[in-house]
């Protein structure tokens, strides 16, 4: 391959614009080198993702890129988290030396420095008078059409300054990554797909990477965004980063499926019963096998009674199954107040509460629960990201203890199981075509050393003559 050709390959190369700063004023000194690395790269971008794995330290890089916004726009900066997240946050301001950074609920409570408020208020909010916007668990952003990925989108529009945060930015799709792009205005999703995606007739037209496209797509997202699983994606030591054990116990829970076996397409009485892969057939057979389920995880759960235990449900059926059957048990349901549901949460994450039962689209993002190593799962569904989020509110960087995660499901839930197992193989694959673009990134970064000349120079002899004389006055 010539040179000329290669030179034109690199200029058809698509980057994302660069509209932050210059030159990054110092950061705190508390960053590591890796959160210092990620911050001054969204400094320099303006508008950029984190794509960091659970524990890397995402909270201290979005509240250190707020402040330094905040500083240079002179304007507030909001952060949107999850529910309970934001005293987490300020906590881990103040331990960081971060200042003025505080949890906000409506628009008059908005300050100078870093603002935090839940999702649920972005109503209560305007941009009208911000310096910048970031998310934190940006994978909310996934759903094309969702309403709260289009109010974001139009929230944050005329923002200069903007930011995502998200362990799971695409776990089961690439081309979710395109809402990503387009909330940080760095490409329409639509022109994404068109530039490195094909519709495969063969998938039902799922959308799939072009072959010769995984190369300049994995380039184009590490040019906006820094994706890292563990330190070394980014060129930096894994040392202090080591991840305790990860202990699965599957709970197979039987079941009698001779009855309601029902009738085929003809009329005949089926022996067994055989359940259907939608999400009806799938909600009914739950339903039916909710009670076992409940007592296959309350059995672990009274068995180590000094533990504190995160126990996760889909529904409100299974919560009412293991409120049952766990006596010390405080739930947090979608139907309380944000503030009850707060409070509980607060209350788990101190240690008040042994038992928390809960949902993972309630509290399976954004919290911290190192002093948790023991979860439970009374269910599958086929939401991997949830599954994967959940798991890691325990099983992160900074946990000190093998994590034991029981998962109880029946003998006729055996399809979102395997759902679960082929949606990891694939979240793993994706990581690892990001630590590749991200390692081609980092070898691309220039390392700047200061000059310290330590021997003394000398003329060579052709130099020192008369000539070189007449050479100066040349």
């Amino acid at each position: 391959m010539g040179d000329a050709y290669v030179d034109m390959l690199a200029r058809k190369a698509v980057t994302a614009p660069q509209r932050g700063l210059d030159t990054v004023p110092p950061l705190p000194s508390s960053l590591s080198d890796l959160q210092r690395d990620v911050t001054a790269f969204l400094l320099q971008s303006g508008c950029g993702a984190g794509f960091l794995d659970t524990g890397l330290g995402k909270t201290r890089i979005q509240l250190a890129w707020a402040r330094v916004v905040a500083e240079v726009t002179g304007l507030p900066v909001l952060g949107f988290v999850p529910l309970a997240v934001g005293p987490q946050h300020v906590r881990e301001a103040e331990a960081a030396g971060i200042q003025d950074v505080r949890v906000v609920r409506c628009q008059d409570d908005i300050r100078p420095g870093v603002n935090l408020t839940n999702y649920e208020r972005m109503h209560l909010f305007s941009p009208d008078a911000l310096g910048g916007v970031f998310l934190d668990e940006s994978s909310i952003l996934k759903s094309f059409s969702g309403v709260t990925t289009r109010k974001l989108m139009q929230f944050s529009a005329a923002l200069n300054w903007r930011a995502a945060f998200t362990a799971t930015p695409a776990p089961n799709d690439h081309t979710e990554l395109g809402q990503h792009s387009q909330f940080l205005g760095v490409m329409d999703s639509n022109e994404m797909l068109s530039r490195w995606f094909v519709a495969d007739q063969k998938q039902m037209g799922r959308y799939r990477l072009k072959k010769h496209g995984v190369r300049p797509f994995w380039s184009w997202v590490a040019s906006w965004a820094r994706c890292a699983s563990r330190p070394s994606d980014l060129g930096y030591s894994d040392a202090g980063y080591e991840m305790p054990d990860l202990v699965m116990h599957d709970l197979l829970v039987r079941v009698d499926t001779s009855t309601d076996a029902g009738q085929d397409r003809d009329g005949q009485l089926r022996l067994l019963r055989i359940p259907g892969t939608s999400s009806t057939a799938l909600h009914a057979e739950k339903r039916r096998t909710a009670e076992a389920r409940a007592r296959a995880i309350a059995e672990p759960v009274m068995d180590l009674r000094a533990e504190p235990w995160n126990v996760w449900c889909d529904t409100d059926y299974e919560a009412d199954a293991l409120m049952a059957a766990i006596p010390d048990a405080v739930e947090v349901r979608g139907s309380m107040s944000p503030e009850m549901k707060e409070e509980r949460l607060e209350a788990f994450s101190r240690g008040d509460i042994r038992v928390l039962v809960t949902k993972p689209r309630i509290a399976g993002f954004g919290l911290n629960w190192q002093h948790v190593a023991h979860a439970a799962f009374v269910g599958c569904s086929y939401s991997y990201e949830q599954f994967y989020q959940a798991v890691r509110r325990n099983w992160r960087f900074g946990q000190k203890r093998p994590v034991n995660v029981y998962l109880a499901y029946a003998e006729t839930e055996a399809a979102p199981r395997e759902a679960l197992r082929r949606k990891s193989g694939e979240h793993e694959s994706m990581k690892a075509a990001m630590a590749d673009a991200m390692q081609r990134a980092a070898d691309h970064r220039t390392i700047k050393h200061s000059y310290a000349p330590t021997v003394r120079p000398e003329l060579p002899v052709w130099l020192r003559g008369a000539g070189a004389g007449d050479c100066r006055h040349a």
